[in-house]
């Protein structure tokens, strides 16, 4: 890093806005949502969703209550051209739910784009093109006057071309982005966006969406705000136009900037589920929404079961919710300290029905949101994997693999069930001890041992299965290796070892390793082991016959 002072990064520039007045307003409703999650948050995917989750999801956001959907970017792609289609020829959008495409400012793509959309009842035609000082300069090479003839020849198309849909039935309603609007001269994003607005000709009764987007966050939140609130200002056609938002979370400040915009004057907001999207992400819709809520203003969307959104989320784009994200996350409703375990206690106690919700560490009531308060040493049925895993490290030592979390929440979870009350620490140890530590049957090591020779390792084992005796020989890469190709020989059933970790439990003369495997039967279907003891070797051994166990065990037991 440069030191003092720093020349390489200059400060963004203040705007200009004397008189300002959303510093001093109340936010009073929700705006209007679009979820963006199928077109912004599918492309910064890894592995983007398939058609068929991308179905799923759709009907998720319909659920929730999304009155607006980008679906895609139907010219880009194929597959998300023939999405789009499929969604308006098997009839699943509600009259009530606009979908929108998204097309750059290119007359084949404007075409193409058109033709994705026919039959549909309700469409939001996304135009948008490059407009900042950087990209006219790097990338297009052109000067401000070119730049809003390609906004204007592309309005123009649109308008033409979708008279037969428009004719045939199709509400279609134009949004227009200056694309890097935070980074564009506001004089010249007023430009353009006038002069779009003049091509396309809205009116009350039929308002062009403006959407002016932080495609990169460079400023802070109350600069974000001043920009919106000097266009709300300078726009000619504020009447007819709805001002849209579209916030990226580049600064880790992407919500606090949408609040602000909300308060100078914005109408609309673009986002995502848990705020999935490029680089750091879009702005995350489930937390503003309920930042809405617990100031008393009804957000318009049902995250009345939070969980549930959540699983489909994490099944569909293969993320994780972060356990620390507001309100949906893991663990946000669980405190570590004991003081503030109390404090909850003493005002969840003083909490009367009727009331306004008063409790101390947790602004929002987490039934509201079908979750629930739990201490992290409480565990019972509701609790997460992650607290169960905690409680594990934290109190015993036991640093479980991220995958082995599931599996052990499980187990848990059963147990609270069929107990009914809450769980100790010690109940939970003990559940971990019985299910992965102490299982002897079907299969039992009585000896192992191991020599090496010219960079094979060779192993010695005597094991029982059921009660009957079995000498083994196997040779291999290492003791794992070994071990598992001389259980080849048994009619024990074949599995590959699919991972492992270990580490030390305790210090001194007293530490003992502690092993974690996963095994992959050939039928598809993985477990995990655990295995302690003094020597690292033993204790891998020990986890591949507690895995083994775990799939084999009697059906009764699954």
């Amino acid at each position: 890093m440069q030191p003092d002072p720093v020349s390489k990064y200059p400060p963004f520039p203040p705007v200009n806005l004397p008189g300002r007045q959303w510093p001093s307003r109340t936010l009073s409703r929700a705006p209007i949502w679009c979820s963006v999650d199928l077109r912004d948050g599918n492309q910064a995917l890894a592995q983007p969703m398939s058609v068929e989750e991308k179905i799923e999801f759709f009907e998720l956001l319909v659920r929730i209550g999304f009155k607006e959907i980008e679906v895609g970017f139907p010219s880009a792609s194929q597959i998300e051209f023939d999405f789009t289609r499929r969604l308006i020829e098997e009839n699943r959008i509600p009259g009530d739910v606009a979908i929108q495409v998204l097309c750059q400012c290119r007359e084949e793509l404007i075409s193409r784009s058109l033709e994705s959309v026919k039959g549909a009842k309700n469409v939001i035609f996304h135009l948008y093109n490059s407009t900042s000082p950087k990209q006219r300069e790097y990338v297009f090479n052109l000067p401000r006057g070119e730049i809003v003839q390609i906004a204007v020849r592309a309005v123009a198309q649109l308008k033409r071309e979708s008279r037969a849909l428009v004719e045939a039935g199709t509400r279609l309603r134009l949004e227009y982005s200056p694309e890097s609007f935070t980074s564009t001269e506001l004089e010249f994003a007023l430009e353009i966006c006038e002069a779009v607005s003049d091509a396309w000709g809205p009116t009350p009764s039929d308002k062009i969406i403006l959407n002016l987007p932080a495609t990169v966050e460079y400023a802070t939140p109350n600069v974000h705000a001043d920009q919106i609130e000097w266009m709300c200002t300078h726009l000619t056609r504020r009447g007819s136009t709805v001002v849209s938002l579209h916030t990226h979370n580049d600064r880790g400040t992407g919500i606090a900037a949408t609040e602000l915009a909300l308060l100078a004057g914005a109408d609309r907001v673009e986002g995502t589920l848990f705020g999935n999207g490029e680089r750091t992400g879009n702005v995350d819709i489930v937390t503003l929404a309920l930042n809405l809520y617990t100031q008393g203003i009804k957000p318009g969307l049902d995250f009345g079961d939070v969980n549930a959104v959540r699983d489909v989320y994490e099944r569909c784009t293969r993320l994780e919710v972060p356990p620390r994200l507001p309100y949906a996350g893991e663990l946000v409703f669980t405190a570590f300290s004991g003081s503030h375990q109390d404090a909850i206690k003493k005002s969840l106690a003083h909490q009367k029905p009727g009331r306004p919700w008063d409790v101390l560490y947790i602004p929002i009531d987490p039934s509201d949101i079908g979750r629930s308060y739990r201490a992290i040493i409480r565990i019972n049925s509701q609790s997460g994997k992650g607290g169960v895993a905690y409680v594990l490290e934290q109190e015993f030592g036991f640093q479980l693999p991220k995958l082995m979390h599931k599996e052990i929440g499980r187990v848990v979870n059963d147990l609270a069930d069929a107990k009914g009350t809450e769980l100790t620490s010690a109940d939970i140890r003990d559940a971990f001890h019985r299910e992965y530590l102490e299982r002897r049957a079907p299969v039992s090591l009585e000896h192992f041992k191991t020599t090496e020779r010219d960079s094979t390792v060779k192993c010695e084992a005597r094991i029982t299965v059921e009660g009957g005796a079995h000498t083994l020989s196997g040779a291999g890469n290492g003791p794992i290796d070994a071990f598992v190709r001389a259980l080849g020989a048994t009619q024990l059933p074949r599995f590959d070892v699919v991972s492992y970790s270990e580490h030390s439990l305790g210090a001194g003369a007293e530490a003992r390793a502690v092993s974690y495997i996963q095994i992959k039967m050939e039928r598809g279907s993985a477990y995990f082991g655990a295995g302690i003891d003094t020597n690292i070797e033993l204790a891998s051994i020990k986890a591949i016959v507690s895995a083994l166990n775990r799939a084999i065990r009697p059906r009764d037991e699954v």
